[in-house]
């Protein structure tokens, strides 16, 4: 498993170029420290989308993703950038992206699949410093 200190993300997060979004929607609850953290940057509100597909040990937990909770309450058309630490199979980003029907969809990782991905040349696992 590959350590990743918070110093080597906030470093990288600086440089990468990113989208102008009206707002950040993270995956929780993995997305919800990466999402944070990109909202601060972006200095635009953040809203948290409650969605399960893995147990804590990585395994699939349901034969697909689950909204667990009601949408929040997106502002209608916001530009949105839709964030999860890790997409390995992209089914959660894809769910994610079908709930938010009529806002422009920006999906970021921090590893693994899509639109932009944080750390690309990560194949391994990684233990996040917000993990315990």
């Amino acid at each position: 498993m590959r350590p990743l200190d918070f110093e080597t993300i906030s470093k990288v997060l600086w440089q990468i170029p990113l989208p102008s979004v009206d707002c950040v929607v993270g995956v929780a609850s993995g997305g919800i420290v990466p999402a944070s953290l990109l909202a601060h940057q972006l200095r635009v509100p953040l809203y948290l989308l409650a969605i399960n597909f893995r147990a804590p040990d990585n395994s699939p937990q349901h034969p697909a993703p689950e909204l667990l909770q009601e949408l929040p309450p997106i502002p209608q058309e916001a530009r949105i950038l839709l964030v999860d630490d890790v997409s390995v199979t992209g089914k959660t980003l894809d769910l994610a992206r079908s709930l938010l029907v009529g806002h422009p969809v920006t999906t970021l990782a921090f590893k693994g699949r899509a639109d932009i991905v944080i750390f690309p040349e990560i194949a391994e696992c990684v233990y996040w410093p917000w993990k315990v």
